[in-house]
């Protein structure tokens, strides 16, 4: 990226990539602008742990604020004249959007369509917007590629990140503001998410409680370790797509990516993994397959590899022992105990 001081505005930044996000670029010299409602989804004390983590830089200035406040969105631009953005903040999870949509629609809806008009009227040389792969709904093909088609959501989470990139290609049809959408699968690491399987799946297991396997375990995921999500969103930030001749056409500064690991693991080894990390054995409940969940994630990063030169590739065990690793120093636990 750029070595040039840029003041740059990531949203969501008390949440799990926003904070490692926000880190990497503070540690590369940059002036960042981090944004969070602290919504209480997940443990408010852990986001507040994250910013604690941040604000001892003094580089970082933080506003709690909900996107979906047309004017508080307009005055942090006008205020902050942020040269790019890196737009994280959503109502997270497939399963919560079954019980409480309306959360998903003024944030991840209502929420971005202030983010593009910010990025409209101030001049945003880029933004990257986290988009997930839970956009490529049933899909039986695999790899997942970013033509495949997508108009398919098994939930309304998928359908209001799948509505986020039809925003953002209209934006950058309309205004040529350059956007870059990320397809994240299943991301982990230290200072994760406490709704997600490999946390609670960890804190079962120590804790000797059984945890959940839906579809009897005959899932796979392609899990993607945080280290090497942030780095490829530090290395497109500074490629921002161009408008490109194709004959009489013109295609707008827009372009989709798949961040994944491109390795997926059967739910099963999952656990088998983790078991062996924590020295204990994990009782199962073997469930049905929950409504809105899909059996398989598969990413193909070709596109993200030719981009930037680099694609995940951390391998599950070492990513998984560096989570519990953090796990136990913040929770003050010992894994053999």
């Amino acid at each position: 990226m750029s070595t040039s001081k840029e003041t740059i505005l990531v949203t969501g930044a008390a949440g799990f990539i926003g904070f490692h996000t926000c880190q990497k670029l503070l540690e590369m010299g940059h002036v960042v602008c981090g944004v969070d409602n602290l919504n209480d989804y997940y443990s408010v004390d852990l986001k507040k742990a994250r910013l604690a983590e941040l604000q001892s830089a003094t580089d970082f200035h933080f506003e709690a604020l909900g996107l979906e406040d047309e004017a508080a969105v307009r005055a942090l631009f006008e205020a902050q004249k942020p040269s790019k953005v890196v737009h994280l903040a959503a109502q997270a999870g497939v399963r919560y959007s079954l019980e409480n949509p309306q959360a998903y629609i003024q944030s991840n809806l209502v929420g971005f369509a202030n983010i593009l008009e910010g990025c409209r009227h101030h001049e945003v040389a880029h933004l990257i917007f986290a988009s997930s792969s839970s956009v490529y709904g049933g899909n039986k093909k695999v790899p997942f590629e970013e033509s495949d088609q997508v108009d398919q959501p098994v939930s309304l989470y998928a359908a209001t990140k799948k509505s986020n990139e039809l925003m953002a290609h209209a934006y950058a049809h309309l205004y040529q503001v350059p956007m870059t959408g990320l397809r994240f699968f299943t991301v982990y690491g230290p200072w994760g998410r406490p709704d997600m399987a490999y946390y609670k799946f960890s804190e079962a297991i120590m804790n000797g409680r059984p945890i959940d396997v839906y579809n009897h375990g005959d899932m796979r995921r392609d899990f993607t370790y945080i280290d090497d999500v942030v780095e490829s969103v530090i290395r497109l930030l500074d490629v921002p797509p161009e408008v490109k001749q194709e004959g009489e056409d013109t295609r707008p500064p827009y372009e989709l990516y798949n961040i994944g690991n491109h390795t997926p693991v059967p739910l099963l080894t999952f656990i088998q993994t983790l078991e062996e990390i924590l020295g204990k054995k994990a009782k199962t409940n073997l469930l049905p397959m929950q409504p809105g969940d899909v059996k398989e994630t598969f990413a193909e990063v070709t596109a993200l590899n030719g981009k930037v030169g680099f694609e995940p590739s951390t391998p599950l065990a070492v990513g998984l022992k560096n989570f519990t690793d953090w796990y136990c120093a913040y929770h003050q636990v010992s894994v053999r105990e």
